[in-house]
């Protein structure tokens, strides 16, 4: 993918992302880090905005692990 490419997938995937359930984000989790990691391995400077949809995508990803945790 060029860097165009890769730039307008990450828009694509964060206009998908805007208001989603939970269970979409948790979907489309593994293709935003897989994106900002493509980004950054082609030597891009991945967008703030794209850094923090991706740490925050992880988070709920995380939460949701332990939301089904017997206490």
């Amino acid at each position: 993918m060029t860097t165009n490419e890769l730039y307008f997938e990450a828009e694509r995937l964060e206009r998908k992302l805007h208001g989603a359930n939970l269970e979409t984000r948790l979907a489309l989790q593994p293709s935003v880090t897989k994106v900002i990691e493509r980004m950054r391995a082609q030597g891009m400077s991945v967008p703030s905005r794209f850094r923090r949809l991706d740490a925050a995508l992880i988070d709920d990803a995380v939460e949701a692990q332990f939301d089904n945790m017997p206490i």
